[in-house]
């Protein structure tokens, strides 16, 4: 059940590593590549690459993936490297942009050429940049480089909307957290424990290509690899052999507190593009049912390949609708497990996605919390006596996550909040430092993306929850 705004935080990653496609933009303008060795030809056709994705994306009426997908598609003689600065320009632009907008008030000649400059300029050694810049660009960027940062306001120094900066500066160690937010994030992939361990797939890269990224085991994950870069991942052996997923290290630990056993029944209710189905399928070593719920059809329809090269027979995907589905009342009070990623402002994954920070606004967050309770609703009437539900979301925002969970044991007394910290130890050597019950992960402080979780139990079958016990 995500949102319709936007391809999913997981297919988002996925397409950058796999190159997977996204619809063209319609409208969208593309100019064919001749790569050149000439050096000031190269930086004067990348500046002009840039300044014309920047062009599409801030109209901000597609994804900056989305654009990005359509221009490699439309520019095929473009390389990998090409490929990649492009989108590591474009994207740090986005990360940046409420700065880098205001040193571009000052210079000459189109704004989204100066954009792209100091995209580049973050990239590039400036010897290069400068083969394409005019005698006045290069002296603009002196300025711009020479500008003391601590002089801005927080919102601009950290280029957030001024609605966001007041949300994060009531949080601990805000600052922290909006520079963390503004880097790029690492590459994770989870390993398909159906078909192999990750010790065992480590141990192959270890003497293989593979191993000039310097793969490592991830801290928290027992699933999780990570490796030092961007290389292909898809045309690894491993990958079309479906022993791995590109999925962030917080994603994984989703699973965990779901903790699914062999031959039970489990419903993933916001399945998206499958990457937590897949993981909760393999744990549970392809037997009993799981159930991938969503709303979307697209989403369910690109997962599927995906179901198929996991070598997982349990998967069982379903197109629902939002409201009250047949489908679900069918198994009402049924399911051992059932997982609630709901759709959310995704603003813990801005590292991924920095448009996101410009695309979302404060008036829709009433709306998305709404939908949020809804479907924790629609999803907690599945779970079987006795059973587990895990709400999550990457949100770091107190709306979407610990008061959206409160609200709902306040009106449903048969649910009762089991502490993270203790299901994850059944499954983790090392689980992150939390206080509280909930799951909170950052950037800043525990490398991953921005996530939450909590891990609630249906009272068994006779049992009367405390707040309707006559001792209570």
């Amino acid at each position: 059940m995500k949102s319709n705004s936007r391809p999913s935080r997981a297919s988002v990653e996925r397409k950058r590593q796999t190159g997977s496609r996204t619809s063209r933009p319609a409208g969208s303008r593309s100019t064919a590549y001749v790569p050149s060795e000439r050096p000031y030809v190269m930086a004067a056709v990348r500046i002009e690459q840039v300044q014309q994705v920047l062009g599409e994306v801030l109209q901000w009426t597609y994804p900056a993936d989305a654009v990005l997908s359509h221009w490699f598609r439309a520019n095929k003689n473009a390389g990998l490297r090409d490929r990649a600065e492009v989108a590591e320009a474009v994207f740090d632009v986005l990360r940046h942009l409420r700065r880098y907008r205001q040193f571009a008030e000052s210079g000459q000649g189109a704004a989204t050429r100066r954009l792209a400059v100091l995209g580049l300029a973050a990239i590039w050694p400036r010897s290069t940049l400068d083969t394409g810049l005019d005698e006045h660009e290069q002296q603009w960027l002196d300025y711009v480089r020479g500008f003391d940062m601590a002089a801005l306001p927080r919102a601009v120094r950290y280029s957030m909307p001024d609605w966001l900066d007041e949300r994060l500066a009531a949080m601990p160690d805000a600052e922290s957290l909006m520079h963390a937010l503004n880097q790029t994030a690492p590459l994770d992939i989870r390993v398909n424990s159906f078909k192999i361990e990750r010790d065992a797939l480590l141990a192959q890269w270890c003497d293989g290509l593979e191993a000039k990224w310097a793969p490592v085991a991830t801290r928290y994950s027992p699933w999780g690899i990570r490796i030092n870069g961007r290389p292909p991942v898809n045309r690894w052996h491993a990958f079309q052999r479906g022993e791995f997923e590109v999925q962030d290290e917080g994603s994984q630990l989703l699973a965990a507190l779901v903790a699914p056993k062999r031959g039970e029944m489990v419903i993933d209710y916001c399945a998206g593009a499958g990457g937590k189905t897949l993981q909760l399928g393999a744990m549970m070593r392809s037997t009993g049912r799981l159930y991938a719920f969503d709303v979307s059809a697209a989403r369910l329809a690109r997962a599927k390949p995906r179901f198929a090269r996991s070598g997982l027979s349990n998967i069982i995907p379903v197109v629902i609708s939002a409201g009250n589905d047949q489908r679900v009342r069918r198994l009402h009070g049924k399911a051992h497990r059932v997982l609630v990623d709901a759709p959310c402002s995704g603003l813990g994954t801005l590292r991924r996605n920095p448009d996101l920070k410009w695309r979302q606004h404060p008036e829709a967050l009433g709306e998305l919390v709404d939908v949020q309770a809804r479907i924790l609703r629609q999803a907690a009437a599945c779970v079987a006596p006795g059973g587990r539900l895990v709400y999550a979301s990457c949100s770091i925002l107190p709306e979407e996550n610990e008061l959206q969970v409160q609200a709902f044991l306040d009106d449903n007394p048969d649910f009762t909040l089991l502490n993270a910290a203790e299901v994850l130890a059944d499954r983790c050597a090392t689980i992150p430092d939390m206080s509280g019950p909930f799951l909170r992960l950052r950037p800043d402080q525990h490398g991953t993306d921005g996530f939450f979780a909590a891990v609630m139990q249906r009272a068994p079958k006779g049992v009367l929850p405390k707040a309707l016990s006559p001792e209570a």
